[in-house]
């Protein structure tokens, strides 16, 4: 209650001040419009990029227009390649996303070049930052390895955000705004969003924004009640640029990540196994506190410093802290599953199992800074950079014995991880050709990348000792050509990327798996035309690893994707895009991948059972060439879009093929093709100029209400006869749900 109260005053606090910085920024126009024009003296030099066409560039208003309080995954869904999915079934909770088969924590993730990626578990959970996208300036989502970047490197993807002003901002921003945004809909989903934006004299820029979106979720009790923030203040001057950024959030969310079966799909689609126990009188009840609790908190200061006309110097220092915990009934459970011995009321009863409630802990550090030097001139543009971290993990868990009440509070496990990294890379574009309609480029980027990583404690798993160190020593070297003329395109990249495996790679890995780095020889060939009305392209890639992490479809008991290596597997397919504007009212755009993602000669350790369900040993079984699992063949993506008169209308289909579950290719086992089509209406109310700008949106999802499961995994065992058992569990997403708001800005 306490909370709820605090977060009501920081919003009517918020609203006042808002309210104040714009009457400030009205009395103040004449300055601030005299000071903007002084502004634009900072020369910002872009950093290198590869000159391919692999790469989608959003602006801030691009990606909100969507934006109803989803996660940002499912605001990119017409992204080549790209597919999104929740434990909600709505993409308010937990949500994540794949980028040609490869899971979200093998995609490079930064924020203003800062890693985003949690250093152990190398992943982003958005949860914990709802609604980052308003308060994005662009975003860029690279496919493929990408230029050399700061944390882990790319494995499908790499996603760079930016929460800093762009110089066209800088130059346009002249006057303060406030934002308010409100919308509604199915399943209790709110989401109340308030910003200010205000430019004072001498060069100073303050943003703000707080946000809070609740929701019920699709399943049953899959309730988020989510809070965040974002704070920047900023000097522009002639020659420096520096900011100070603070942006983070908080979330309860109850838990939605077990999964259901195919029989349940049949009876309720709604159905949430979490928390599920039977009570002292025999009945079916659940747990009310099965919750995650989590806190994170970003703190950013960037140095932009011109040198010399030619000269720009990046620079950054960054401090990231996460903590929080989860709690959860573990219903029949054994005492020795925590370390504990039996409970023994009398001298002839012993007691075995309980109902328990289980408690677990992180507490997590990770700071380190960031710089590049940045040279451009007419041939040539240069980027020299690096980047030093360090980060500190803890975890721990409690357990409390619900059904007796014999153990309260116990620690049952404790451990600590302790990774450092370093990298130093120089990339380049070389222009051998550079007329006005007609341009040859070279590109060049080498990276090394030194990590050392340390666990240690019990695991949380088997409350086995667990120590690890590894010391990696990883060399990245890219390359590409393109050529450009009159609107033609041709380009041909090369890379050569390293990874070291994730926490969950040790602490849950098989008495027969010892994780290993793996390594990735990426290929880009493409080709783009863009006329006047309209652009087409194609991009054809492979994607050759070396013991490849790839999805087993099994899950952690707290939901997380687990993994394994395979020594040799590719990815390879086209990309196709187009896009048409006949007239100034009509937009037709598409993407289409179609793929091959193989493992051969595949071997897996499987468990043998008797007839009776009693393991007798574990076998490695080859299954020959297989399909990776979580990789459809096809991904297609169309969107009409209207716009006319202040009224704006986006139809956006997506259609995707067959996944299977595992690696083994059973048809027992799939996630069932599956086509989504989702519509937002917007409109600008005509309103005098001198009035705040009012808009109003309406979003259908899934608007013919297909009933499909976007994310699922399986369990498989084989008895002495030979035959298999398959245990496949699925994660249902909503039906038609519709949502509608309204912005207003002054």
């Amino acid at each position: 209650m306490l909370l709820k109260k605090m977060k009501k005053t920081s919003i009517l606090f918020f609203c006042a001040f808002a309210q104040c910085m714009s009457v400030y920024a009205q009395t103040s126009e004449d300055t601030i419009l005299i000071q903007g024009r002084d502004i634009p003296e900072v020369s910002i030099i872009a950093k290198v990029e590869q000159p391919a066409d692999t790469r989608r560039k959003l602006s801030n208003e691009q990606l909100n227009r969507e934006n109803t309080g989803q996660n940002l995954p499912f605001l990119l869904q017409n992204t080549p390649s790209f597919l999104a999915t929740s434990d909600d079934g709505l993409g308010i909770g937990y949500t994540y996303f794949r980028v040609r088969g490869t899971d979200h924590t093998r995609i490079n993730m930064t924020v203003n070049d800062v890693p985003l990626n949690d250093a152990e578990s190398q992943t982003v959970f958005w949860v914990n930052m709802t609604d980052m996208a308003s308060s994005l300036t662009n975003l860029t989502l690279q496919r493929g390895v990408g230029t050399s970047t700061n944390g882990s490197s790319s494995f499908g993807a790499s996603l760079n955000m930016s929460t800093l002003p762009t110089q066209k901002m800088l130059n346009d921003s002249a006057r303060a705004h406030v934002r308010l945004q409100f919308n509604g809909g199915m399943y209790h989903t709110f989401r109340e969003m308030v910003s200010a934006q205000v430019q004072f004299p001498r060069n100073w820029r303050i943003e703000a924004r707080l946000s809070k979106v609740n929701s019920d979720g699709y399943l049953y009790r899959a309730k988020s009640d989510l809070f965040s923030y974002y704070g920047s203040v900023g000097y522009y001057g002639k020659a420096t640029n520096i900011t100070f950024s603070a942006f983070g959030g908080m979330e309860t969310t109850y838990m939605a990540w077990d999964g259901v079966t195919a029989e349940n799909l049949l009876t309720d689609r709604r159905y949430n196994p979490a928390g599920e126990y039977t009570n002292a009188n025999g009945d079916i009840a659940y747990y009310p506190r099965q919750n995650d609790n989590y806190k994170q908190q970003h703190f950013q200061i960037n140095l932009v410093q011109k040198l010399a006309p030619q000269w720009v110097l990046n620079a950054t220092l960054h401090y990231t802290h996460g903590g929080g915990y989860y709690e959860q009934m573990k219903a029949n459970k054994k005492y020795s599953a925590f370390g504990l011995p039996n409970y023994e009321p009398n001298d002839s009863t012993v007691i075995k199992k309980s109902n328990f409630i289980r408690y677990k802990y992180l507490d997590n550090h990770y700071y380190g800074g960031i710089f590049s030097i940045n040279y451009r001139s007419e041939p040539a543009d240069l980027t020299i950079g690096g980047a030093g971290s360090h980060y500190m993990g803890d975890h721990w868990g409690l357990v409390t014995d619900d059904l007796y009440q014999t153990v309260t509070a116990e620690e049952f496990y404790r451990s600590n991880g302790v990774k450092a990294e370093g990298n130093i890379y120089a990339k380049a574009n070389w222009r051998i050709i550079n007329k006005q309609k007609r341009k040859l480029t070279l590109y060049g980027d080498l990276q090394y990348r030194y990590v050392y990583y340390h666990i240690g404690g019990i695991n949380d798993e088997d409350l086995q000792p667990l120590t690890a160190t590894r010391h990696y020593h990883f060399f990245n070297p890219k390359a590409g050509i393109t050529y450009e003329d009159h609107g033609h395109q041709v380009y041909f990249n090369f890379a050569i990327a390293n990874r070291e495996p994730s926490r969950k790679n040790f602490t849950e890995a098989g008495e027969h798996d010892i994780p290993l780095p793996e390594k990735l020889y990426d290929y880009e060939l493409g080709y783009t035309y863009s006329g006047e009305r309209w652009r087409v392209g194609a991009n054809l890639y492979y994607m050759d690893y070396k013991n490849q992490l790839v999805l087993t479809g099994k899950y952690s008991d707290t939901g997380a994707y687990l993994t394994r290596n395979v020594a040799k597997s590719h990815r390879m397919g086209i990309e196709l895009t187009g896009l048409w504007m006949p007239t100034s009212w009509f937009q037709w755009s598409a993407n289409l991948t179609l793929s091959r993602n193989k493992i051969p000669n595949y071997t897996d350790w499987v468990s043998i059972y008797d007839a009776d369900w009693n393991e007798i040993r574990q076998d490695e079984i080859n299954f020959g060439t297989v399909t990776i699992a979580f990789s459809p063949s096809v991904i297609f993506s169309n969107t009409f879009t209207f716009d006319y008169a202040g009224f704006r209308a986006d139809v956006q289909t997506i259609a995707v093929s067959k996944q299977y579950l595992d690696n083994t290719m059973s048809e027992e086992a799939i996630l069932k093709p599956y086509t989504v089509t989702n519509v937002t209406m917007h409109y600008t109310l005509p309103l005098p100029a001198k009035w705040p700008t009012i808009q109003l949106m309406a979003q259908a999802n899934n608007l013919f209400n297909s009933a499909y499961e976007s994310n699922g995994g399986n369990w498989m065992c084989q008895f002495e006869d030979g035959s298999r058992s398959y245990s496949p569990w699925y994660y249902a997403q909503a039906g038609i749900n519709v949502h509608a708001g309204f912005v207003v800005q002054w």
